[in-house]
């Protein structure tokens, strides 16, 4: 068996089996076509060992972060073979992956820059698409998927229930349909959408193409993109128009609440937007709790003894 049969077994089994999301099978094959099948593709699976991966990594020119992703779908799929092949060892045991410092920073929108954005959208449509991915929190697939049905004008909500992505309609990434609030300037601009001459059915979709079919991801973004760029933007994701909708909601829901909304199938995922919260009263708190007066009022009257002394001395 080659490391070429290894990694057409290992997509069959992580599509089919582990039924993963069509976007990360998207990073996967494009990581085995851009970099491990020129590395190790005509080798037999027994001679891809930890010497000649640890020679291959030498040579990458790349962040840490990049080479970590390259490694692991490569244990992954000399590990698939090791089961299926009888291998004694799994030769990435003895590969050191590089270290990287995962970053937790958020880029976020305010709300002046999404109004500029939605300004120098490139149509009607796309211009509530970045609206609403703010306003809601969907994510770029989700909003593709997303059908007249599922937008329920007289109780503010709209209903997510699938996501396309990679040629695919799956669930939502949780797993879970989920319904989330519809604020009014999202549903304007979605009302003003659906007085189109077409694809306002029911089942229709929402930001359809030119045909009524899907839209296209990449066309998508690169529109974003220009729309940007037009605006004389910073540079953020598409993405962080989700992140956006993150770090405003939680300064005014609590987490649990914020959680449902977006989707997150643990709530630890929510919590990294508690950081976003403004809290102008802790100070007040902190200088409360060293008051002297109560610290007085606690030694019985008595003045305190470290008051006036000079730091070195304390």
């Amino acid at each position: 068996m080659t490391f070429a049969d290894a990694c057409s077994e290992y997509l069959r089994y992580v599509e089919h089996d582990l039924d993963l999301k069509p976007s990360t099978l998207g990073d996967y094959r494009s990581v085995i076509r851009a970099h491990l099948l020129p590395a190790f593709g005509s080798l037999r699976i027994e001679d891809v060992t930890a010497d000649r991966i640890e020679a291959w990594k030498g040579t990458l020119r790349m962040s840490n972060r990049t080479k970590v992703k390259l490694l692991t779908v490569l244990n992954g799929i000399m590990a698939r073979a090791r089961r299926l092949h009888r291998l004694p060892v799994n030769p990435m045991a003895d590969v050191e992956k590089p270290r990287h410092r995962r970053s937790t920073a958020i880029e976020v929108f305010s709300p002046e820059e999404v109004l500029a954005l939605v300004r120098n959208a490139d149509s009607e449509q796309d211009a509530a698409i970045y609206l609403t991915a703010a306003f809601t929190g969907l994510r770029r697939g989700e909003l593709v998927a997303l059908r007249w049905r599922d937008v329920d004008f007289p109780a503010q909500r709209i209903r997510v229930s699938g996501s396309y992505a990679g040629g695919r309609l799956t669930t939502p990434k949780s797993g879970k349909v989920r319904s989330v609030p519809l604020a009014p300037a999202a549903a304007e601009a979605l009302a003003r959408l659906g007085q189109r001459e077409f694809w306002t059915s029911e089942d229709a979709l929402v930001f359809p193409d030119v045909v009524g079919g899907y839209l296209d991801a990449s066309a998508l973004a690169r529109r974003y993109r220009a729309a940007l760029k037009r605006a004389d933007l910073r540079p953020l994701r598409f993405h962080d128009l989700r992140h956006t909708f993150g770090t405003r909601m939680i300064a005014k829901a609590d987490i649990r609440r914020v959680q449902e909304w977006m989707g997150h199938a643990d709530v630890a995922t929510t919590m990294k937007y508690l950081h976003y919260v403004e809290r102008p009263d802790e100070a007040r708190l902190v200088a409360e709790a060293f008051e002297l007066q109560e610290h007085e009022n606690r030694l019985g009257g008595r003045s305190n003894p470290y008051v006036g002394r000079s730091p070195e001395n304390l």
